[in-house]
Parts: structure tokens; sequence; C-alpha cells
């Protein structure tokens, strides 16, 4: 699984908006359900009201290579341009929790 952290920075609201655009337009429910998605859920950091934390988790590479070449990205583009936005990006690579398991209470 790969599992990429999205931060959205912007201004006056503008981070908030635009997630609230992409659930309302549909756009965000159409991304989970393409081939291989895991995970697409946006947050919003308690200390930090102009930035928007998209947790966006895929099966594999290929899976995120058929994301980034779907017709969807261009609108997800188109809204981050509108919105103003600017991004800061980290990417997981999950290891099946490699014996932290003890601790991790369910």
């Amino acid at each position: 699984m790969i599992t990429v952290h999205l931060y959205y920075k912007g201004t006056n609201g503008s981070a908030r908006r635009f997630a609230k655009e992409m659930e309302e337009s549909g756009i965000a429910e159409a991304i989970r359900k393409e081939p291989g998605n895991l995970q697409y859920q946006y947050f919003q950091p308690l200390d930090d009201p102009e930035t928007v934390l998209l947790i966006d988790a895929w099966k594999d590479q290929a899976a995120i290579d058929a994301h980034h070449a779907s017709p969807m990205m261009a609108q997800l583009a188109k809204l981050r341009e509108t919105y103003d936005l600017h991004m800061t990006v980290e990417r997981f690579v999950s290891d099946e929790l490699g014996g932290d398991e003890r601790f991790i209470r369910k």
C-alpha cells in the first residue's frame, strides 16, 4: 500500500472551500471508486485553519498512475488553481507494521 499526505495551503479559508467543493461536486467520491483506491479523506489540523490535509491511499503504484492519467485529474488541477492552493506532499509505503502490533490497542 502507498499512502500520500497532501497538505493544501491557502488563504482566507480557500483550502477548506476547495475540500468542500471536492466533496459536494462528487469528484472525491469518484476518486474513492477508482480501482485500487483505499482511502481518500480530507482533514483539517486544529492548529492551522488555512491548511487541509488529504490522506490518499492506493493499492500500488499502478493504481496511482491510472488515477493520475484519469480525466478527473484535470478537474482537480483546475480547482487547485481556482482556489490558489499550494501543496506539500509526503509519501509512505506500508511494511505491514513490522512487529509494532503489540503497541496497537484494538
